[in-house]
C-alpha cells in the first residue's frame, strides 16, 4: 500500500522533535511493504539544517513555504491508499489538512497522527469551531505517539471515529550502545530544546540539582539555552545532532529524560529520548509521570524522580556500577518489547482493521 505522509521534517530534527519518531515507525512500515512518501516544507531552517539525506526506504518531497507549493504537493494524495496528515507540521497546518483530505480518493485511509496530543487537545478545547474538529468527521482514525485512555477518550469525546496510540520506540539502526567520549563525560547530562512548557520543569529538575552539588558536573544539551543562567558546573553545548546522541547518552554516568508539563499531566506519553538512551544502554531518570511501568521497571530499569530533591538523591547514591546495571537491563527490555519494529506490527494492524470497516461499511 502506498502513504503519502505529511509532517513536520523527515530530513531535519532540528527544532523538530519529531523526526526520530518520524523516521523509526516509516523504516519499519516500509520493511513491511509499505511504499511512503514524506511531504515537508522548507521552513524554520531545517533544510540548511538537516542530520540525514533522503533515506533509501522512504521519497522525499521538500517544497517551498508557500500556499502554491503546499496546495501542489497536497493534490498528490490522491495517489496513496493511505493519506497521513501529522500535527504541527509548522506552515499552514489547517489548509494543508483541508486541502489533503479534499484531495484525498474516495476509499482511501485517512489518518490525522498527532505527534503533541496534549497540545492539540488544549487547543481544541479552547475552540469548539478549531479546524480539525471540525474534520474528525472526514477522518477515519486518529493515531498518537502517547497518551494512552485519557488522550483516547478526550478525542473520542471530541468526535473522532476512533484513536489508537502508537507510542514511540527505538530505532536500533541509529540508536544503540557505542564508545564514550571525553567531551560528553560527566555525572548527569540532559538533552533537549529550550520551550515554554519545559522551561520550569527543566529548571527544577535540572539546573537546581546542579546549582545544589557543584561537586557533580552536569551537561545540557539542546537549542535555545544560551542566555539561561546556570551554575558554573553546568557545561552548555548547544545544539547536539543526531549523530552525537548516542555518545551524548552514553559518555555520562546518568541521562536525564524531563517531560514537557503538558505531557507530565497527562501520563502515559514516554518521549522519543526514553527509547533512544534505553537503546544505547544508558542510564535513564526520568521525571515521574503516569504509565512509567508500562515502558521500563521504575528501579531495575529505569530511576524515577518526582522533584528536583529526588534528581539530587538520586545522583548522590548512583555508582557507576548500578548505573551500568540499569542501562543494560533497560536496553535487553526495549530490544525485546519497544522497538519500531514492533510499533510498525501496530500500525500496521489498524491500517488493514480500518480498510476493512471501509469496505464493511460500503457494503
Amino acid at each position: 500500500m502506498r502513504i503519502a505522509f505529511y509532517g513536520s521534517s523527515l530530513l531535519s530534527a532540528y527544532w523538530n522533535g519529531a523526526a526520530t519518531y518520524y523516521r523509526g515507525i516509516l523504516r519499519a512500515l516500509s520493511e513491511k511493504g509499505y511504499e511512503i512518501t514524506f511531504y515537508e516544507p522548507d521552513v524554520y531552517d531545517r533544510q540548511k539544517n538537516r542530520d540525514i539525506e533522503p533515506p533509501e526506504w522512504c521519497q522525499v518531497v521538500v517544497y517551498e513555504g508557500t500556499i502554491e507549493a503546499l496546495k501542489k504537493v497536497a493534490g498528490e494524495a490522491r495517489r496513496a491508499d493511505i493519506v497521513v496528515k501529522a500535527s504541527g507540521v509548522g506552515f499552514e497546518d489547517d489548509l494543508l489538512l483541508d486541502e489533503v483530505l479534499r484531495a484525498a480518493r474516495p476509499g482511501a485511509l485517512k489518518i490525522f497522527w498527532d505527534v503533541d496530543a496534549p497540545a492539540t487537545l488544549a487547543e481544541l478545547r479552547a475552540a469548539p469551531d478549531h479546524p480539525l474538529r471540525r474534520a474528525l468527521q472526514a477522518i477515519d482514525i486518529v493515531l498518537t505517539y502517547g497518551g494512552g485512555e485519557p488522550v483516547v477518550n478526550a478525542y473520542r469525546e471530541m468526535g473522532a471515529h476512533d484513536c489508537v496510540p502508537i507510542y514511540n520506540a527505538l530505532d536500533p539502526h541509529t540508536h544503540h550502545p557505542v564508545s564514550a567520549q571525553a567531551r560528553f563525560e560527566g555525572d548527569l547530562g540532559f538533552l533537549g530544546n529550550r520551550l515554554p512548557d519545559r522551561e520550569a520543569r527543566v529548571e527544577a529538575f535540572f539546573l537546581e540539582p546542579a546549582a545544589r552539588t557543584p561537586s557533580q558536573r552536569f551537561l545540557l544539551g539542546g537549542s535555545g539555552w544560551g542566555d539561561k543562567p546556570m551554575s558554573y558546573n553546568i557545561t552548555y553545548l548547544g545544539h547536539v545532532g543526531t549523530a552525537d546522541h548516542n555518545a551524548f547518552n552514553v559518555s555520562p554516568k546518568a541521562v536525564l529524560n524531563i517531560s514537557r508539563s503538558s505531557m507530565a499531566e497527562i501520563g502515559f506519553s514516554p518521549a522519543t529520548r526514553v527509547f533512544e538512551a534505553a537503546g544505547a544502554g544508558a542510564c535513564l531518570i526520568t521525571d515521574y509521570w503516569e504509565g512509567i511501568s508500562l515502558f521500563l521497571q521504575p528501579d531495575a530499569e529505569i530511576l524515577v524522580a518526582r522533584d528536583g530533591q529526588d534528581v539530587a538523591a538520586i545522583m548522590a547514591d548512583l555508582t557507576p556500577e548500578r548505573a551500568s546495571r540499569i542501562g543494560k537491563a533497560a536496553l535487553e527490555r526495549v530490544l525485546r518489547e519497544h522497538t519500531y519494529a514492533h510499533r510498525a506490527i501496530d500500525a500496521d494492524r489498524v491500517f488493514r482493521s480500518s480498510a476493512r470497516r471501509q469496505i464493511e461499511a460500503a457494503e
